[in-house]
């Protein structure tokens, strides 16, 4: 399981530090996808907005965290909306599921991996503060 782990964290990680540096350096050769108008126009607002731009910094960043293996689970916390919202786009507005599925599959099995990081955020009631010492009500005996 470790291995499985480790391999998926840093193929997650490749593609997105990867492509997110694409964005900036231009290393790769550009390839434009047929798109339905629908998902061409998200992506020329998008793309005219700068939003994209703040999107691949956070790829840069979550994919370096997951290769380089430093504060992983805030990687995965950084890239999981990320990978929601490629699949969201693939399946409503380009209505083709492609990479996205498997991003959100990779995603999902280093939560499961993860997931004594992660557990605390499905508590049902969370309690305020760390949980590390008892609470005090401030009175003195």
């Amino acid at each position: 399981m470790k291995w499985s782990v480790i391999i998926a964290r840093t193929l997650l990680g490749l593609v997105f530090f990867v492509f997110g540096l694409d964005w900036f350096l231009h290393f790769m050769p550009p390839q434009t996808p047929e798109l339905p108008d629908p998902a061409r126009l998200f992506s020329e607002t998008l793309r005219s907005s700068g939003y994209l731009d703040f999107i691949k910094v956070l790829e840069v960043v979550g994919g370096f965290l997951l290769v380089t293996g430093l504060f992983v689970p805030l990687g995965i916390t950084i890239l999981t909306p990320i990978i929601v919202n490629i699949v969201l786009f693939e399946v409503l507005l380009a209505e083709k599921p492609g990479m996205g599925i498997a991003l959100l599959a990779l995603a999902i099995f280093l939560i499961i991996g993860y997931w004594n990081h992660f557990k605390s955020v499905f508590a049902p009631r969370a309690k305020i503060g760390c949980g590390c010492a008892p609470a005090t009500t401030g009175e003195t005996a």
